[in-house]
């Protein structure tokens, strides 16, 4: 018989103005779970976004057979964990008609809408809740954030495409027609706004804005977590244990780059920093804009997001790894912006700088599913109950078609989807991909997803 004494799902450790939410232990229950019914781990779901489109034969496996064994170039990052992964080719866009002068405009803000602005109310946002906002608002009542928005860069691009509203090239989710959410770029911010750090004063009415990750207020949260582990099997012991080094480890790694930031500032006004010999190279100035050392700030936010989804802060979550123009990628040896190389007639020297961008960006996707598939969390791993979903606007840069979006998804959905496995004759659409991602995670949906006009059966286990 067992005696033993659930937790809450929604408990956290509490400190003086901080509080953390906790992973999933056997000694707890999820807190939406119905009475009489096992405890199962819910569905979440991911998008990740890559402007501009890729090369298409270092992407495309070269068939199905080859898929697991032999991965294209652009997904070798992958290649540990294709097994949990699915491929499909021929999911075809919007068709932008009539603003054929604003692909760049509309690749980011249909890409989970499925649906083109009003023709005729272009300077105002008119366009379709977006597929991670319907999801919110299902599953968005049982956790602290109802969904997490997430970029690299800041939204603020302007230009006048078939004169549409600037958010259009900078924003992927919409909580209405005439709402965009915006994206959260600072990982500080998203770490406050995860473990609902307060911000404490010292004199009485004032706020200290830069001791909101105050160790001496982490130190009370361990604590109670020292506290808390006398009490847990020693199962859960070790879950605590490898959850709060990981907090500790984003913390860390977000106070280097904090410190590489004013390092950089202080040599770029000529004074060398004190703990740097002469010989060293200048620390790299980071920006997240610029994209310097883009890998970095990528992979503090896929850690922000994989503990998001640990904690069960959230089930919902957008990142933006760059928007539309603009960016470039120094630390792959080059500065041309990507919007320039991906318009390279072919040229071999562009192709090469292309496919590089996209491996890289596919390397950080791979990077937060790797960590996922690590965590163990009920009868498997946090990936066996996510959707994690990476691809891009366009299918190629160069002359900005749409036929074959590329799409990478990643985890079971809670055993929802049949992945390992490449499908290169799909036959569907943008909004036909998204409708059936909704219902393997559950969402119920009073009508279908942009242009889609049917569920891709194919893809998924019992629909």
């Amino acid at each position: 018989m067992n005696n033993r004494v659930l937790i809450d799902r929604r408990s956290c450790l509490k400190g003086v103005g901080a509080s953390l939410a906790l992973p999933l232990l056997d000694a707890m229950g999820w807190a939406d779970s119905e009475k009489g019914k096992a405890q199962k781990p819910p569905v979440r779901l991911g998008f990740m976004y890559m402007p501009h489109g890729v090369i298409m034969d270092q992407f495309w496996p070269a068939d199905a057979e080859s898929f697991l064994k032999s991965p294209p170039p652009a997904l070798e990052s992958l290649r540990p964990v294709l097994d949990q992964c699915l491929l499909m080719r021929g999911i075809s866009g919007v068709a932008i008609a009539p603003f054929n002068g604003a692909p760049h405009a509309l690749e980011l803000s249909t890409w989970l809408t499925a649906t083109l602005p009003d023709p005729a109310k272009r300077n105002t946002i008119q366009i379709a809740i977006s597929a991670d906002q319907i999801a919110a608002n299902h599953v968005g009542a049982f956790t602290a954030l109802p969904s997490l928005e997430l970029a690299t860069m800041p939204q603020t691009w302007k230009e006048n495409q078939e004169g549409l509203n600037e958010a259009y090239y900078s924003h992927c989710s919409f909580r209405s027609p005439t709402q965009a959410v915006p994206a959260e770029i600072n990982p500080r911010n998203v770490l406050r706004r995860l473990f609902s750090t307060k911000e404490q004063g010292g004199a009485k009415g004032k706020s200290n804005r830069n001791n909101s990750l105050d160790q001496r207020m982490l130190d009370l949260v361990l604590g109670g977590a020292r506290d808390l582990r006398k009490t847990l099997p020693k199962i859960d012991q070790r879950k605590l244990d490898e959850y709060l080094d990981s907090v500790r480890s984003v913390e860390r790694r977000i106070a280097a780059i904090e410190i590489r930031q004013k390092e950089a500032a202080l040599e770029k006004a000529g004074v060398r920093g004190s703990k740097r010999a002469k010989s060293d190279s200048p620390p790299i100035e980071i920006k997240i804009p610029e994209g310097d050392k883009r890998s970095e700030y990528m992979r503090v936010m896929c850690d922000l997001n994989v503990l998001a989804f640990q904690t069960d802060t959230t089930r919902v979550s957008t990142y933006i790894g760059s928007t539309p123009n603009g960016a470039s990628y120094p630390e792959l040896g080059f500065n041309d912006q990507h919007h320039s190389q991906t318009h390279h007639n072919n040229q071999q020297e562009k192709v090469r700088k292309v496919a590089a961008i996209t491996a890289f960006n596919i390397s950080q996707f791979a990077y937060m599913v790797k960590k996922m598939h690590s965590l163990r969390e009920g009868d498997g791993t946090l990936l066996d109950n996510c959707i994690m979903m990476w691809g891009t606007g366009l299918e190629d840069g160069n002359k900005h078609t749409r036929k074959n979006l590329p799409f990478i998804l990643a985890g079971k959905g809670g055993g929802s989807l049949n992945t390992g496995r490449f499908l290169p004759e799909t036959s569907g659409n943008q909004g036909d991909l998204l409708t059936t991602l909704l219902a393997c995670a559950g969402v119920p949906l009073d009508r279908p997803v942009g242009i889609a006009t049917k569920q891709l059966t194919e893809i998924a286990n019992g629909l």
